[in-house]
């Protein structure tokens, strides 16, 4: 017969036969970026880049796959297996406002992503002219009223994330405001530069070198306080529009499903990261602000994305926009 000792030793040497399950990450990982190279999730990722890879012991890729106002990265995300190897660097275009105004989007956002951590957000800004002789909002909204069309403001685009902002604005302060969109932020600041339009309602950290550089002048910031980079600029608040917060955020997501013990992994480093002083230094130089430690968490930037998600709805409904 055979002995109790015997069975115990062989279960034992099975045991020990079975190779282990390896801890996360065991392979490189590739981050998505559905932007092309230079804007601002571009820039986070590659800073984020070689902190990931540090604290998290692997080679950390960073790919750009733009296209669809971010909508193509993010559907390679989702479509990825759920394993931690293929994360979003996620902002308010492909989570919080195509989703309101892409009427196929391929992907749901509410529920095919697992956030892990907000790196940062750049609030969004109202820009006048250098010489403009407005120096409080107040009497910005008074003279965009004073004018049967109101007053021409550019901005990242039809149904972009300032767009929607702007649009905001304008219902809460009772401006009188006339869009002229254009493909990108970036691509409104020859224009406003030459004199073509008035306003710019952009993302900080374009204004802030026209601001510095005497091209343009930040009327107001859509902030909860005033930035570290600019403290002489009030708030949109501080001016009177009450309780107006806008701005782009920056984190970093997974596929949904992602198995727990990886979003332990990636939710620590992103934790850790956010609280780097070099990291903080170079996201206060580019006019962000550093995700708190509550929204570095996953149910803290969860949350963010669905008051967003929010936000951009209550304003494509009062600016008229459609999914198309």
């Amino acid at each position: 017969m055979t002995s109790r000792r015997a069975l115990l030793g062989a279960a034992a040497a099975l045991l020990a036969a079975k190779p282990a399950l390896a801890a996360f990450p065991d392979r490189p990982i590739r981050v998505v970026v559905p932007f092309a190279p230079g804007g601002n999730a571009d820039v986070v990722a590659r800073l984020l880049q070689p902190r990931l890879q540090e604290r998290l012991g692997q080679p950390v890729v960073v790919e750009n796959r733009p296209g669809a106002g971010g909508s193509l990265g993010a559907q390679t995300v989702a479509r990825s297996a759920p394993d931690g190897y293929t994360l979003l660097i996620g902002s308010n275009g492909p989570l919080s406002v195509n989703p309101v105004v892409q009427a196929r989007l391929p992907y749901d956002a509410a529920k095919d992503f697992a956030p892990i951590g907000m790196a940062m957000q750049v609030p969004h800004c109202l820009v006048v002219q250098a010489n403009a002789p407005q120096r409080r909002l107040a009497e910005l909204v008074s003279a965009s009223r004073a004018r049967a069309d109101g007053l021409g403001i550019g901005t990242a685009g039809v149904a972009s994330a300032t767009h929607l902002s702007m649009e905001a604005f304008a219902a809460a302060s009772g401006a009188r405001l006339l869009h002229v969109p254009y493909r990108g932020g970036g691509a409104a600041v020859p224009d406003f530069i030459a004199g073509n339009i008035p306003l710019l309602f952009t993302e900080f950290s374009t204004a802030l070198p026209l601001h510095r550089a005497g091209q343009g002048r930040i009327l107001a910031i859509a902030s909860a306080a005033r930035l570290p980079a600019l403290p002489e600029v009030p708030t949109m608040i501080e001016e009177g529009t009450a309780g107006f917060l806008a701005g782009s955020y920056v984190g970093l997501l997974a596929p949904a499903g992602i198995p727990a013990e990886a979003m332990r992994a990636l939710g620590g480093a992103m934790a850790a990261i956010v609280r780097e002083e070099d990291f903080r230094a170079r996201m206060v130089a580019m006019g962000g602000e550093v995700a708190s430690d509550a929204l570095a968490t996953p149910a803290g930037f969860a949350a963010l994305i669905a008051e967003d998600l929010q936000r951009s709805r209550v304003a494509a409904e009062k600016a008229g926009i459609r999914p198309e």
